[in-house]
């Protein structure tokens, strides 16, 4: 069970959309951390496998440079 708090704006968009579909808002809140959650999962097991090995960050710039952009 998960108790989540929106802003007004948004929790008026989901209500709008459940009535529209005649689905559950609950519906739409497994869609989106189904569809998000595996990215953020992914994201923070890359910063960590960086941080294992002392990676150095590079900026945009950095980047580009030794890519020869």
């Amino acid at each position: 069970m998960l108790t989540l708090k929106l802003p007004e704006d948004l929790e008026n968009r989901l209500n709008n959309l459940a009535k529209k579909t005649h689905r559950p808002k609950s519906f739409y809140m497994r869609e989106a951390l189904e569809e998000y959650l595996e990215e953020y999962e992914d994201a923070f097991l890359a910063l960590d496998r960086l941080n294992a090995k002392n990676a150095k960050y590079l900026s945009t710039q950095e980047m580009e440079k030794r890519l020869g952009l």
